[in-house]
């Protein structure tokens, strides 16, 4: 049985003509009978009573209209819901970003817009990689990309290729120790180049640590690092680092309570603090309304600045 059959009946039932029912269903007569006819077969019993005129319906016919006027109204509500919830959805960004950024630089971010971007951040995502990042975008499996970029590129950086980005704003990453009884720290970066130093470090693979990496090479009498441990998530080292086990770096925004309580303290000056940006990527050629729209509100923002 198809929708438009219940659609013809109800039609018939209101005219009580075959002729005027077509006409309003916009398809010859002899069709509309057909149709009709289908109908009747299909539920075993006759609902018109062809003998009247105008047109009656049977007493099973008056059953099957009731029930036929509350299937349409149904069907034309979830219509009309799931036409909402694909019109919601496509408005909805899809972020994906590391667990730091979401939780200490997006909701201030958000919260300088008086009319926020629709973003809704990816959770499965802040267990990635910055290539995982990337290719996911090149998929179309997100949106927009929030990430950290080094200020030095490195040979190992992801593929941006027909990608686009906007610098939102900058952060460091700075070394800290659980602190000692007198304040100083566990750790200190400052013992020399024999020293060797216990370090909560960051995936090999990841551009936290390459740009870490980078830093590092170019200091004079830098300490060797025994490295104790290796993770994605910026939270798990700040962890294991206030659990005094070795010293590590964190994005400021991240250790700044910290840093202010003292329960966390710097290993070393800010010769040691890596410089990073936090950029925004998307793809290129992609018409999406929600994207432009915020593109263009960060190039309006970006040449108020500049102003």
């Amino acid at each position: 049985m198809e929708l438009r059959w219940l659609e013809d009946f109800i039609v018939l039932a209101r005219t009580q003509h075959f002729s005027r029912a077509a006409e309003e269903q916009n398809v010859t007569q002899p069709t509309f009978s057909r149709r009709i006819k289908l109908l009747e077969e299909g539920m075993g019993t006759t609902l018109i009573n062809r003998q009247t005129l105008p047109l009656t319906l049977t007493p099973a016919g008056e059953e099957f209209l009731a029930l036929s006027l509350e299937v349409t109204r149904r069907v034309a509500a979830t219509r009309l819901r799931l036409s909402q919830l694909a019109e919601e959805q496509a408005s909805q960004l899809r972020l994906a970003a590391p667990q730091s950024l979401l939780a200490h630089f997006l909701p201030a971010w958000l919260s300088s817009f008086t009319s926020p971007p629709p973003l809704t951040p990816s959770l499965r995502a802040t267990g990635w990689l910055a290539s995982d990042f990337f290719e996911a975008l090149a998929r179309d499996e997100c949106d927009l990309v929030l990430t950290y970029w080094p200020r030095v590129e490195g040979s190992q950086m992801p593929d941006t290729e027909g990608l686009e980005h906007r610098c939102l704003d900058s952060e460091r990453l700075v070394p800290v120790s659980l602190p000692e009884g007198d304040g100083r720290p566990r750790f200190e970066l400052e013992t020399g180049p024999r020293a060797s130093l216990p370090l909560i470090a960051y995936h090999p693979r990841g551009l936290t640590d390459m740009a870490l990496r980078r830093h590092l090479e170019g200091i004079p009498g830098a300490p060797s690092f025994r490295v104790l441990h290796e993770s994605i998530q910026s939270g798990n080292i700040r962890e294991l680092v206030g659990l005094g086990y070795g010293l590590g770096w964190l994005p400021e925004r991240v250790v700044q309570e910290s840093l202010a309580a003292g329960t966390l303290v710097r290993a070393g000056d800010g010769r040691w603090d890596v410089p990073l940006e936090i950029r925004l990527y998307r793809r290129q050629g992609i018409d999406q309304a929600a994207v432009e729209a915020l593109w263009e509100a960060l190039a309006t923002d970006s040449e108020s600045r500049a102003s």
